[in-house]
């Protein structure tokens, strides 16, 4: 039993110098998690002299609240913590039991605080000193929730009553600079673990809360923007930041949606296996179309136009990644996309403004796609899956497109898919397993 007090009043401690720390060092932007041995390399440039946040405890104010004249010369262990350069190492060794102190800590305080937010209001004016006590509790209670609960969400990202705590806080003060601090936190929390559902739909509340209350909205966005980039650069395939990423789109203003069009053509062009890039440029797109709706009442005929031109920049470029890249499911993904964009948006305005019948815009279509599918079904012969992939890839939406056409050029389709002769043949070649989709389909 002494044993186990005395193991729990070190992890107190531990926990005491970890939110020390963190209220001296509030610039900290990385976080890790580094096995003890680590830790003698890491100290090695601490031996001479150590920052403010590496050596005395001490906040802002001089002033721990309790145990102050001990707590000024205390300094962290430095075979569990080192802070420098505003990054900060955690020892492996000390997690467990730093979490359950920071768990245990922040129940308590959360408790307390309930508690006392709870208390009837006094109906009578006894004494004014009592009522000041009182909010000075309340600011005490709430200063340590907000203390426990970032060194529990540091050690446990995904502890969903520690965040909620932090938005019951924070929403309640309305200050700007804390929600700012949330955003900070879930920056650092995202440093180590890019995937927390928790991080992310804080960031996701906290752009709610100060929406049309700052002037800079388009500032953060554009930030989170990049943040989520940066992220995805070292993270693949992170559907949650990129889902967020999406989520923006709806806080962007015209300029940026079509200058994140324009800037994030590089990074897909260098992921093209990404799926998540592609999506994220067909938000942006589907965001203009919806954009330009309400335009359209004004009849702006130079906005369609180049709304147009947008879209057709869009189609060439996919064309030229399709047949630059083999066998990536993604751009003809995309291609889907861009083909009932045309169709939905383009296809009434180009038949008024070629004065051509709704039959003859829809074969200029088909004709330069049976051209692209010409293209990729000449290296089908090639023993490489990448290649034999590309051919079904490409006949898959040579076939879906085809469920697009009007029924009056059903008869003329087929003749033009027969016109290629060896379509079928090859796809049977490609996919023997799907011989009775295609004799279906093809006819």
């Amino acid at each position: 039993m002494m044993d186990d007090t005395c193991s729990q009043g070190g992890a107190f401690d531990l926990l005491k110098q970890l939110e020390h720390i963190l209220e001296t060092d509030n610039l900290i932007d990385e976080v890790g998690f580094v096995h003890p041995s680590q830790f003698v390399t890491l100290n090695k440039g601490l031996n001479s002299s150590c920052p403010p946040s590496a050596s005395v405890l001490e906040s802002k104010d001089g002033n721990f609240g309790r145990d102050t004249a001990e707590d000024n010369v205390e300094q962290y262990d430095h075979n569990i913590f080192w802070n420098k350069d505003n990054k900060l190492a955690i020892s492996t060794s000390s997690v467990l039991p730093l979490y359950s102190a920071a768990v245990h800590a922040f129940m308590y305080a959360s408790r307390q605080y309930k508690v006392s937010i709870n208390l009837p209001e006094r109906t009578d004016s006894v004494d004014k000193s009592a009522d000041h006590s009182y909010s000075n509790c309340i600011t005490f209670l709430e200063n340590e929730l907000m203390r426990h609960s970032k060194a529990l969400v540091i050690l446990s990202c995904d502890f969903g009553s520690a965040w909620n705590s932090r938005k019951l806080i924070v929403s309640k003060k309305q200050s700007f600079s804390l929600f700012m601090e949330e955003l900070q936190l879930s920056t650092l929390i995202l440093s180590y673990s890019p995937k927390s559902e928790c991080a992310w739909s804080h960031r996701k509340w906290v752009i709610k809360m100060i929406a049309g209350k700052c002037d800079n909205l388009s500032e953060i966005v554009r930030k989170d923007s990049e943040l989520v980039e940066k992220i995805a650069e070292n993270s693949k395939m992170n559907y949650r930041a990129w889902n967020h990423r999406c989520w923006l789109v709806s806080y962007m203003t015209t300029e940026q949606v079509l200058d994140e069009l324009n800037q994030s053509r590089k990074w897909a062009e260098l992921h093209v296996a990404d799926n998540c890039c592609f999506h994220y440029r067909r938000r942006l797109m589907l965001w203009i179309f919806e954009e330009s709706r309400s335009k359209e009442v004004e009849a702006c005929f130079d906005y369609k136009t180049d709304l147009y031109l947008v879209w057709k920049e869009e189609f060439i470029w996919d064309e030229m990644l399709i047949k630059r890249y083999i066998g990536r499911e993604a751009l003809w993904v995309h291609r889907r996309f861009l083909s009932q964009c045309w169709i939905k948006h383009f296809m009434d305005a180009q038949s008024a403004i070629c004065h051509n019948s709704e039959n003859y815009i829809f074969d200029s279509l088909l004709n330069n796609e049976l051209q692209l599918l010409h293209s990729c079904l000449s290296n089908s012969d090639n023993a490489f899956e990448d290649c034999q992939m590309h051919a079904e890839l490409a006949a898959s939406y040579i076939l879906w497109i085809s469920k697009q056409f009007p029924h009056t050029l059903e008869s003329e389709l087929q003749e033009k898919l027969k016109n290629l002769g060896h379509l079928k043949g090859i796809l049977n070649k490609i996919s023997p397993e799907k011989t009775l989709l295609w004799e279906n389909l093809i006819g």
